[in-house]
Order: structure tokens, then sequence, then C-alpha cells
């Protein structure tokens, strides 16, 4: 996977990222250091942080994520559409998460990229500490009503946020709200149209979208990746202090603007 120019002012940094000294939020705090490698290991125990969901404590020491997409053979060989796994890193290149995507059989057929699903995303001693849940909603721009979203529950079972496409005839738009449904971020994606041999970046903005916070960049795999498969790679970006389930639901964006806007069967297309 190709990282962004040296001279992104989101990405600045991230081939010494290990290298350099990050503040933290709260002084007190011992950082975490790197995520340990999954190696089936019994679970550990996890430090404590306060106000941040058992799981995502490595999230309050860094201020970009990783998404990537695995190839799924299958599906480029069968033609039929099959869940999706993601790996998630730090900006340099350590596995801090694994995503895996629970659908059923029919709905993935039938509903195609418009499926509910249910993301379990897991760290890297094999605990579930996030999950992304998507309902079935309407999938044209041209209603209002009925729109996307997506909950994110974390732990499983206790929600934290939500993130809801917000109705615009041109541009992707959303809300980012904490699990009372209050507005904390917006994002905001380019024309639809405006997607081939460039990274795509939707800028994540303030409540009043008077400032831009950081962004989910969609990155350009190459004509290969692009034009046989639907396997994508995502780059966020936010503050290091922004409140860790802020983070999480920015996380969760990602896979709800996945499958809206990317999530296309090649082999389908093709015919």
């Amino acid at each position: 996977m190709a990282f962004p120019a040296d001279n992104s002012p989101y990405y600045i940094g991230m081939q010494n990222w290990t290298n350099a000294v990050h503040p933290h939020p709260d002084p007190s705090l011992a950082p975490l250091g790197p995520p340990p490698p999954y190696d089936g290991a019994p679970s550990a125990a996890r430090p404590t942080i306060a106000g941040c969901p058992p799981g995502l404590e490595y999230l309050t020491q860094i201020e970009q994520i990783l998404v990537e997409q695995k190839v799924n053979y299958g599906e480029m060989i069968t033609g039929w559409e099959m869940s999706n796994n993601y790996v998630i890193k730090n900006s340099a290149g350590q596995q801090i998460f694994t995503a895996r995507e629970d659908s059923d059989f029919f709905s993935m057929q039938f509903f195609g990229p418009l499926r509910p699903f249910d993301i379990h995303i897991h760290d890297n001693f094999g605990r579930d500490v996030l999950t992304v849940t998507r309902p079935v909603k309407c999938g044209s721009c041209c209603c209002p009503c009925c729109l996307q979203e997506v909950e994110i529950q974390s732990p499983p079972g206790n929600p934290i946020g939500y993130v809801v496409q917000n109705w615009h005839p041109f541009f992707p738009k959303f809300t980012v709200m904490d699990a009372a449904r209050s507005a904390q971020l917006k994002i905001k994606g380019p024309c639809c149209d405006c997607r081939c041999c460039s990274d795509v970046v939707f800028e994540v903005l303030s409540r009043d979208e008077g400032s831009i916070v950081g962004q989910i960049s969609k990155q350009w795999g190459g004509f290969l990746q692009e034009g046989f498969t639907d396997a994508d790679n995502f780059g966020i970006s936010f503050p290091m202090d922004l409140d860790v389930k802020v983070k999480a639901l920015l996380l969760g964006a990602v896979f709800l603007i996945d499958f809206m806007y990317f999530e296309t069967n090649k082999n389908q297309n093709q015919n």
C-alpha cells in the first residue's frame, strides 16, 4: 500500500512515526507502546484509561489510522459477493486491529453494497472491542428519507455513537453523533464521480463546518486493484487529543463510506 505524499499536511512524518515523541492529552498516562502481534496468546490485562472503552486504549496515542481491505480471490473468480475483511494499522504499518464482516449469504447477493452488516473489530489478542452495525436503508441519493447510517458499539452491545448520512443532491455528507445523537463532527466528500486515478478525500469538519479537523482518504490502489477487485484502502487522520470515542466513530464511518461509494462487484460491471 502506497503512503500519501511526504508533504501531505495530515501525514507529515508518518514514515518516522515510531521514532517520534507524540504528546499525550493526559501527561499522567504512560505511553502504551506499539500493539503486540497477534499470536493466539491468551488475553492479557488491558491498561485502564478513564472514559475510554476497553480495548480502544491504543487509539488515545495515535492520530492516523490505515484501513486495508483484504483481496477476496473467491469473489473475483465467482463474481458472488462475499464478506469483507480488513486489517487496521497505525501509520508505521503495524497491525492494531482486524475487522470482519458478518452478513448472511442471501443479503450479500440480494442487496449487494446496500446490504445490512455487522462488522466486528478485534484487537491483536482476538478480543471483540468494537462493532459497527448497519441496518437496511434507502440507497438513492434522490430520496431524502430513510438515509444511510451505522451504529458503533464499544464494547459490543453498548452504543457509543452513530454516523448518519445527510441528504445532499451532489456531495456525500454525514454527521458524526455521540450516543445521545448529539452532533460531534461533520464529514463532507467530493462529487461522487471524482474518483479516478487519484485519492478521494472526505474532509472531517467541526460541527459548524467552519474548520477542518481531519480527513478520511480513500487511497488510489492502482489500475489492477481498482479494475479487478473491490478491495479498498483508507487513511484516517484526526487530532491526537480528539476524544477516543469520536476516533472510533470515524473508524466506523470508513466502513459506511466504503460500502456506499466504493464497494462494487467488478466482475458484474465487466459483464
